[in-house]
């Protein structure tokens, strides 16, 4: 944008004339419009905006033929930015057109104060302006504008940012020591080394870009087991691409893992309370339906909670007068065993709280749990950890790579037990939405600290053990709303909350609504819907109608109601229920619906 500063040009004009031209400020001479694009008249071109929130459109416009506009959703205020070159010790003044209710203007990154200014309301164009002066090491500052959460969609226009402008940019150098970590059947972890003066990298797999970040990390999924892949990286800044990194090939592993081989194609999974007894009445192994594929023993609980030694018994006769001996109950998993039933040891659950903190609960956990396992020759392991078994300490921002060491130390533990037991150990999970969706906004304490260190905080369990999973069966039950691929909040009891959060899972998301950090899909047969057998088994029970419709819209992408999912997965593998108890008790609503539906 063109502007004109008279009172200089004839104070330089005045000085020259009495021969002191030297003294005029070099600033001064060189003020000019250093905001790229700022009419939006070549669309988003330099500018960056949040998840996707801004868009260019002709009108309203301030001036020209476009502007921007950006609509928060959720937790993302829609913030569209640009980093721009700038001198230090110098006075910019940032300015811009804005059309909505609490609209932002500011810039950060100055090396002295950072700046904004905003209006709650502006039904019109109104012009907001703000000055500040560079840092004496300050060479770039990002300037941007954002909405309010939950407001609707804001516009802005002829975005000014006036002043010296920074020395030229020099093309950054190729990227070097790009390796790739250990690959899974469907990703391979990079890394290289910064290079200096680049804002962000772009990642090719062979000569598609696939790929932009802006740190020295990047994770390509959706990839192919069992095959080669050829990756380079490039590093970008205001100057433009650098050339491409040396290259580095890995081959990724072989498909289906995750052991637990003769699961049939769609699978029920039921938790059979064995150690406790409660409303529902105690069911003996023996009497459990054939409807039952997977049967976890609920449930294995520490001695203390962060002991790691894990111990199981039967209930007790006070409490079940109809349990079966210890003879009895062995005698009966080996019957379901030969039936093609998998019969696994349940960890936690509400009240067994489980805090693997140390190497010694890490290794006591490994030798309790193998212990249960071979005393009822059981086929693996369910991992139930609830309430504050995992959270995530401050500055553990990074899912792909954990430093908490209840998070580091549970994972160590698992792949013990799956190296000991070998290639047909089941492992499964049932975490809570909170630990796994709500992970799509908040992750840990966040950024800046005050979250809940819980939230997301099994995220990188399952990322590091996704190889070794058979089953993720997350209680889609006792959830708050929880917000969607389409930035929606969904609420329990309905279809749409199980179809929501189970394309989630299978169509990956960016953590914390951080693109850099994708968590990867897992595959439609590691994956079940968890749900409450009948109202007494929790909140959020769902009709039969809706599990069927949920069932339609993730396998056959028909009946999806309100929410749309971003692909339809028929080998989807089944559902899980809390419990077999409760499913006897309300006789057998859930699994005879399970056994009459119709897969295909």
């Amino acid at each position: 944008m063109d502007r004109t500063r008279p009172l200089p040009l004839l104070l330089a004009a005045s000085l020259a004339a009495g021969g002191l031209l030297a003294l005029t400020p070099a600033a001064q001479a060189a003020d000019a419009e250093l905001a790229r694009n700022g009419g939006f008249e070549a669309g988003l071109d330099g500018w960056t905006c949040t998840a996707g929130s801004g868009a260019v459109v002709p009108s309203p416009v301030h001036g020209g033929t476009k502007a921007l506009q950006a609509t928060p959703a959720g937790s993302d205020n829609a913030t569209c930015s640009q980093t721009v070159t700038v001198k230090p010790g110098s006075t910019y003044t940032l300015s811009g057109w804005v059309r909505g209710s609490y609209v932002y203007l500011g810039a950060s990154g100055t090396g002295t104060t950072d700046v904004s200014t905003w209006t709650p309301s502006a039904p019109d164009w109104q012009k907001l302006s703000t000055t500040f002066t560079t840092g004496a090491s300050t060479t770039s500052v990002t300037i941007s504008t954002h909405g309010w959460y939950g407001t609707p969609a804001y516009q802005a226009d002829d975005l000014s940012l006036y002043g010296p402008g920074g020395d030229p940019v020099q093309l950054p150098a190729a990227p070097t020591g790009l390796a790739a970590g250990s690959p899974t059947s469907t990703t391979v972890p990079l890394t290289w080394t910064a290079v200096p003066g680049a804002t962000s990298y772009n990642v090719y797999q062979g000569s598609t870009r696939i790929q932009t970040v802006t740190g020295t990390t990047a994770t390509a999924t959706g990839l192919t087991a069992s095959t080669p892949y050829t990756f380079r990286v490039t590093a970008v800044n205001a100057a433009g691409e650098s050339p491409k990194s040396a290259a580095v090939t890995a081959t990724t592993t072989s498909g289906g893992g995750g052991g637990g081989g003769g699961l049939p194609a769609h699978a029920l999974v039921g938790y059979l309370h064995a150690s406790f007894a409660n409303g529902s009445g105690y069911t003996r192994m023996a009497d459990v339906p054939d409807s039952w594929d997977v049967i976890d023993l609920a449930f294995g609980e520490p001695t203390s909670v962060t002991s790691g030694d894990i111990r199981f018994s039967l209930c007790p006769v006070t409490e079940c007068p109809n349990v079966e001996s210890p003879a009895d109950f062995k005698a009966a998993i080996k019957a379901k065993q030969a039936a093609g039933k998998k019969v696994l040891i349940s960890i936690g659950g509400q009240n067994g709280q489980v805090q693997l903190a140390t190497t010694a609960a890490r290794d006591t956990f490994v030798s309790s749990v193998s212990k249960i396992i071979d005393e009822y020759g059981l086929d693996g392991l369910d991992i139930d950890f609830e309430g504050h078994s995992l959270s995530l300490q401050t500055g553990d921002t990074d899912f792909r790579n954990p430093t908490s060491p209840v998070i580091v130390n549970l994972i160590q533990a698992v792949k013990t037990l799956k190296a000991k037991y070998g290639a047909e150990f089941v492992l499964t999970m049932a975490p809570e939405t909170f630990f796994v969706q709500l992970g799509h906004q908040y992750y840990g304490s966040g950024p800046w600290g005050g979250q809940d260190p819980r939230a997301g905080a099994y995220l990188p369990v399952i990322h590091a053990l996704r190889d070794d999973l058979t089953l993720l069966h997350v209680q889609d039950y006792n959830s708050g709303s929880i917000m969607g691929l389409d930035n929606q909040y969904h609420s329990m009891g309905g279809a749409d909350f199980h179809i929501a959060m189970t394309d989630m899972l299978l169509t990956g998301f960016p953590v914390a609504g951080n693109a850099d950090r994708f968590f990867p899909p897992l595959r439609p047969e590691q994956v079940a819907i968890g749900l409450p057998a009948s109202t007494q088994a929790g909140n959020g029970h769902t009709a039969p109608a809706e599990v069927n419709k949920a069932l339609d819209c993730l396998t056959k992408k028909a009946n999806c109601g309100g929410y749309q999912t971003h692909g339809s997965w028929p080998a989807l593998r089944g559902l899980m229920t809390w419990s077999i108890n409760w499913d006897r008790y309300n006789q057998g609503e859930f699994s005879r619906n399970f056994d009459a539906y119709t897969w295909s």
